[in-house]
């Protein structure tokens, strides 16, 4: 790997004169710091109580910038506030408001917010904003987005594309399981923003496509993840190789100890803002635990599935999710899997499918957890409980987002039960506890569930997919209504 500088480790110094290797930017230079700069230890502050065995956050130094309550009173680009307003955002969400004007200053941000609670717009207009008018060079972005997940790569890319048309910067998107090829050819077009996965990004740097050593804002999102998926040392490999003196921004839902070595060596004098600090728990959220015999738990597991409208089920393992999906599918409930062991282009048509509602039922892994966001879901339901509370906040972080109403119904056994209530505990959640079986009508009112039809599907590929896959290859695939014999199913979104 090249780097571009040698790090031992010591506090990066950013005051005065130094803070002019921010850019440079229109929107103003960092607000002043302490004379002399403060090291590593004194700049990470007092501390304040701990949140559910979180660490303590630090207290800014610097003062903050007030927040604001409307876009227009931010210093951004007009392309950026026209594309707000053609996007429907009207007002900030509260992370944004606080978070905003000090990350356009320049100011480093430390921000925790529930999922879906707006961090995505908060980091990337900043970001947008002080890149704006800049061109990269190539192979060298000038601005960085590192992600634990795939999906959540390209959820993050997706927001943040008409913005960046709209200020005309050039957005590249570089994950494991997709051509490399392709992304070393965007990041030789020059791209200035990049959205990453950690691993990926190295594999293209070890081969000459990329260098960081431009990059002047950077920015880890749910940084608490990338950690827990043993990312960390990729994670500090390339936070050594941006510019010494960019801006940093750190953008969670959760943040516990792991993160704390992050926060002290990348980030100085951090602004910081916490929102929802009871861990994450959503006033627009229901939280029930239904406790079931676990030989009535598939039973009931198959008639919240076939409820009107979208789910996303939670399970532990890859088989499991497969063999629900399938069993799913044999009872007329169009469900599809999704988990580590498909391919990215199986992954990707399966959450559009469940976005356009070509399939009702999303049957997951924890790869599901974070980086999916679609409209109007409000079930969420743990078949298999999680066994830590930030996998519990996060999976029911896909419903009641922006604002949204939504439930989160765990399924539990007469063994898992004292687990449970730890688990609710650490998580600050007091849920309504209900005893259920199949075919009762708590399990209807909680849930909607309903009795499945009983014959069997298979999900294949849209109508246009199908087409355009027919003009490629130059033959015409089955129609989409075409049924199988259940031992030929597929569960995994196009029909083998």
């Amino acid at each position: 790997m090249n780097r571009t500088r040698t790090n031992d480790h010591s506090p990066r110094t950013r005051n005065g004169s130094a803070d002019a290797g921010r850019g440079g930017s229109r929107f103003g230079s960092p607000a002043p710091r302490r004379s002399g700069g403060p090291a590593r230890s004194g700049s990470y502050g007092r501390r304040t109580a701990p949140v559910q065995g979180e660490f303590a956050l630090p207290t800014t130094i610097t003062p903050a910038l007030p927040a604001v309550e409307s876009f227009a009173d931010l210093s951004m680009p007009e392309q950026l506030l026209a594309e707000l307003g053609r996007q429907g955002v009207s007002a900030p969400f509260p992370i944004q408001g606080a978070t905003l004007p000090n990350s356009l200053a320049g100011r480093d941000v430390l921000g925790r917010g529930r999922t879906g609670s707006g961090k995505t717009l908060a980091f990337g207009l900043a970001l947008l904003a002080r890149t704006a008018g800049q061109r990269a060079e190539p192979r060298r972005p000038l601005g960085l987005i590192l992600v634990p997940t795939r999906e959540l790569a390209q959820q993050v890319t997706d927001a943040l594309t008409p913005y960046a048309r709209s200020v005309r910067l050039r957005l590249a998107t570089v994950v494991g399981g997709m051509s490399i090829g392709r992304q070393a050819g965007a990041l030789r077009g020059g791209a200035e923003v990049v959205v990453a996965t950690p691993g990926r990004l190295k594999d293209l740097i070890d081969r000459g496509e990329c260098r960081l050593n431009q990059v002047r804002i950077t920015v880890l999102d749910e940084a608490d993840q990338m950690a827990d998926m043993g990312f960390m040392p990729q994670v500090t490999a390339l936070l050594d190789q941006v510019r010494p003196q960019g801006q940093r921004m750190l953008f969670s839902a959760t943040l516990d100890r792991n993160v704390d070595l992050l926060v002290r060596r990348y980030l100085t004098d951090p602004v910081v803002h916490s929102v929802d600090p009871s861990a994450g728990a959503v006033t627009t959220m229901e939280h029930h635990v239904l406790h079931v015999h676990g030989a009535d738990k598939h039973a009931a597991t198959t008639e919240i599935a076939a409820r009107d409208g979208r789910v996303i089920m939670f399970l532990d393992t890859k088989h499991a999710v497969d063999r629900l999906t399938q069993d799913l599918l044999n009872n007329g409930v169009r469900a599809a899997a999704l988990h580590g062991g498909k391919s990215q282009p199986q992954r990707t048509r399966t959450l559009a499918q469940f976005k356009t509602g070509h399939v009702s039922v999303l049957v997951a892994t924890n790869v599901a957890a974070r980086g999916i966001h679609v409209d109007n879901l409000d079930l969420v339901v743990n078949v298999d409980p999680p066994t830590d509370h930030k996998d519990y906040l996060h999976r029911g972080g896909r419903t009641a987002r922006a604002g949204e109403s939504g439930s989160v119904v765990t399924l539990v056994t007469p063994s898992q039960r004292r687990g449970m209530v730890r688990l609710m505990s650490d998580a600050g959640i007091r849920p309504q506890t209900t005893q259920i079986r199949s075919g009762d009508e708590a399990l209807h009112r909680i849930t909607g569930a309903q009795t499945p039809s009983g014959i069997p599907v298979v999900i294949t590929a849209p109508v246009a997919e199908r087409s355009k896959r027919s003009t490629s290859r130059g033959r015409r695939r089955p129609s989409s209504t075409t049924r199988r014999a259940p031992g030929r199913q597929t569960a995994f979104g196009t029909a083998a």
